[in-house]
């Protein structure tokens, strides 16, 4: 009777990959069958694909037993994508990768030995440099990161990304937590686990275009601070506080200045500058606690993170 192998899942979320994932799929595969000591799995999650990537992922399926897919209804996002595969996977160890091949397929065996004989619960890919990437979108990346690791005190920086093999106990950990707004970054260090980062250089996509704009990429960094800490909300109050000594240093001096300079300063021009200041400061200031109240809301409807419209048989 032959020993059991471990198994590997490999995770891809997809979104219009129909380019990239045929790719993808053969370079991975090359990989896998020289890992003569496990056995693999591919599942591949369509997240409402508007191009041939599900048409792609069922050929897959029916030329070979080790992959498995599953189609969203609609686009419910990336964080939806990885949670779902997640769930649906069965392997030992389950690895994150986007299909445009910027996550090597070749740091696998490297990355099983690490979990399998290092003892660790997760090995990571750190990224090196910021190939195919503008200047300012590193800027903006290295900056959010920054912020994030001192407002959540979590361990978070620019390079650490989804990419990675995982232990089950900690998949299971990450799966049993079922919060509607995720952001998987945060949530991989708040499970904690003892993880190793494996260095890897920065490639530009296999072909395609990137699916994050600059504008998707800000909203997601607001809605990664908003998931993990409560310090916006403190930093409003603070603001207020040094604003309102503020208010009352500006009014004095102008007041002061009326008494010596009479005609200066208009007290009219005083009274709309604080008011146009105030009112601003509260807008913004509601924003923010809207913000978290949004997320309250959503939470409490309990609504599904995905919805699955079909999947391998």
């Amino acid at each position: 009777m032959s020993e059991r192998k471990d198994k590997i899942s490999i995770i891809v979320p997809c979104y219009n990959e129909e380019e990239s994932l045929p790719m993808f799929y053969m370079e991975t595969t090359k990989v896998l069958l020289n890992m003569k000591e496990v056995d693999y799995e591919f599942v591949f999650v369509n997240d409402g694909s508007s191009d041939k990537t599900l048409e792609i992922m069922k050929k897959l399926h029916e030329g070979d037993a080790h992959c498995r897919y599953v189609g969203f209804s609609r686009n419910f996002g990336k964080e939806a994508g990885m949670y779902a595969g997640l769930a649906e996977a069965e392997g030992d160890y389950c690895v994150i990768m986007d299909a445009d091949l910027q996550h090597p397929p070749t740091l696998l065996p490297e990355m099983y030995k690490v979990v399998s004989e290092e003892g660790y619960d997760c090995c990571g890919g750190l990224r090196q440099g910021r190939e195919g990437d503008s200047a300012l979108r590193g800027i903006f990346s290295r900056a959010f990161y920054k912020i994030s690791k001192g407002l959540t005190h979590m361990e978070m920086s620019d390079g650490h990304g989804d990419f990675r093999m995982m232990a089950r106990p900690m998949v299971d950990a990450i799966l049993n937590m079922k919060e509607y707004n995720r952001y998987m970054k945060g949530l991989f260090s708040f499970v904690g686990f003892d993880t190793k980062w494996i260095p890897y250089e920065s490639v530009e996509r296999a072909c395609g275009e990137t699916k994050w704009s600059f504008k998707s990429l800000f909203a997601y960094a607001f809605e990664g601070i908003l998931a993990f800490s409560t310090a916006p909300l403190k930093l409003a109050g603070l603001i207020g506080c040094l604003l309102f000594l503020a208010g009352l240093l500006f009014i004095g001096v102008n007041l002061i200045q009326s008494i010596w300079l009479p005609g200066a300063v208009s007290s009219f021009d005083i009274i709309i500058t604080v008011v146009l200041m105030l009112g601003s400061l509260q807008m913004l200031f509601l924003y923010i606690l809207g913000a978290y109240l949004s997320k309250d809301y959503l939470e409490n409807k309990k609504r599904p993170l995905y919805i699955v419209r079909e999947r391998s048989q």
